[in-house]
C-alpha cells in the first residue's frame, strides 16, 4: 500500500543536479511563478485548483488522507477525535 512521501523526491530516480541548488528549488520557483501577479483572492483559487489536479492526479485515498492529516498537524487543535 503507497504511503505519503515526506522526505525530498524531487528528481529521485533522475541524473544528479548540474546546479549547486537542488531539483525541489525548480519546484518552489515554479510555483511562485505561478501564483506571480495574482491578487490573493486569485491566488487562492489557483492554490484550491492546484491541491484538486494532484489530488486527482495521486487518485489513492489512503495517501490523500495521509496528505491532509500531515498539512494540517500542527496548524489548529485537533478537534476531529473526540
Amino acid at each position: 500500500m503507497p504511503h505519503l512521501q515526506t522526505q525530498p523526491n524531487f528528481g529521485a530516480n533522475a541524473p544528479a543536479p548540474l546546479r549547486t541548488y537542488t531539483p525541489g528549488d525548480d519546484f518552489y520557483d515554479l510555483l511562485i511563478d505561478t501564483h506571480r501577479g495574482l491578487d490573493d483572492d486569485t491566488s487562492r483559487l489557483v492554490n484550491a485548483r492546484l491541491i484538486l489536479l494532484l489530488a486527482n492526479h495521486i487518485g489513492d485515498m489512503a495517501v490523500l488522507r495521509e496528505a491532509m492529516a500531515a498539512a494540517r498537524h500542527g496548524t489548529t487543535p485537533d478537534t476531529t477525535t473526540p
